[in-house]
């Protein structure tokens, strides 16, 4: 599917729906087109080679299937001399069997047009369709700063993904410092599975970021170059507090086995405590309990009270040893 918006000075955004004459309508040098195609088919495909005669290499890293070397996500930026071609993720939260989704944006710049190829809708998208017809700022600026918008866009959403992060992480604090369960400890490390994830695709976006900031290509002017300054201290920071967050998954941990061990301890201690003051009653039942005709203790009057003196006031005085140590 194809949606394209298409500004001229003095004169509305227009839409336009499918296959158009592209050629023909970025052929003036003071307008600009944005081509947005979703899960293009090949005769959509093709106007990428037909309209925009893009390069071969750039257009098979659009059109090619899943990478069967590797299932890193790729990002880059080629510069192409009359255009530049890169490749930007967007990242999304499903839930905590799934992790995060990647959804891989190609875009394309030239001096007044921005071609962008992603396989599935996505709300970032169409938040910009109705922005780009209700102001019409976001194409009259040019093609450059189309391309800054869309990043921005793009870069928003990983701050989206880490306030959810950042709420998952305040919860699992307090559940650590109550009641800790296997439940926490599944939580803890799902958690810190998707934040090392989205410090892992976040990386090289930086880094693709940074490149467009230090006014390496000529298509970005020095002006444009500020704008993608501030998106690169933005995905600077977002990385920083997905390291921040893992770092306190990673003391929460800790927290949780050392509440695990010291709840060990505690119940080793009271059935030690017990085990200790039982031994001595253990002793006196198995010395007189033994079958011998002559025991002297047998024929005692009131050698049956006797002997729960002594089991009563061992007891006691082996509880009173045990507090004055502090140990119960």
């Amino acid at each position: 599917m194809i949606r394209s918006f298409y500004w001229r000075p003095d004169r509305p955004v227009e839409q336009i729906d499918g296959i158009a004459d592209f050629d023909a309508l970025f052929a003036a040098p003071d307008v600009l087109l944005w081509i947005d195609m979703t899960d293009p088919d090949d005769k959509e495909s093709f106007i990428l080679t037909h309209d925009f005669h893009f390069h071969p290499l750039a257009i098979e890293d659009v059109i090619e299937e899943d990478d069967v070397i590797t299932e890193m996500p790729i990002s880059k930026v080629d510069d192409y001399k009359n255009y530049l071609y890169a490749e930007f993720q967007i990242v999304d939260y499903v839930n905590r069997n799934e992790g995060i989704r990647l959804e891989e944006v190609s875009i394309f710049l030239t001096r007044n047009t921005v071609v962008t190829v992603h396989e599935k809708p996505h709300r970032i998208f169409n938040r910009l369709y109705s922005r780009a017809l209700k102001d019409e700022r976001l194409m009259s600026r040019g093609s450059e700063f189309l391309f800054h918008t869309l990043l921005d866009a793009m870069v928003d959403n990983y701050s989206l993904v880490l306030d959810y992060f950042e709420k998952a992480v305040d919860e699992i604090e307090e559940k650590v410092l109550s009641e800790p369960d296997e439940e926490t400890v599944k939580s803890i490390f799902t958690l810190r599975r998707d934040i090392y994830e989205l410090k892992r695709v976040a990386l090289p976006q930086r880094e693709l970021i940074s490149h467009i900031s230090r006014g390496q290509y000529s298509i970005i002017s020095e002006r444009a170059a500020l704008y993608f300054r501030d998106i690169h201290d933005h995905m600077t920071r977002i990385i920083e507090l997905a390291e921040s967050h893992r770092d306190t998954l990673i003391s929460a941990l800790e927290v949780y086995f050392s509440s695990v061990s010291t709840n060990t301890n505690e119940i080793i201690k009271v059935l030690t405590i017990f085990t200790v003051i039982l031994m001595p009653p253990t002793f006196l039942v198995g010395l007189w309990g033994m079958n011998f005709k002559y025991m002297p203790e047998l024929d005692w009057k009131y050698g049956y009270v006797f002997f729960w003196v002594i089991l009563v006031l061992i007891t006691l005085l082996m509880i009173f040893f045990f507090k004055k140590k502090k140990w119960i």
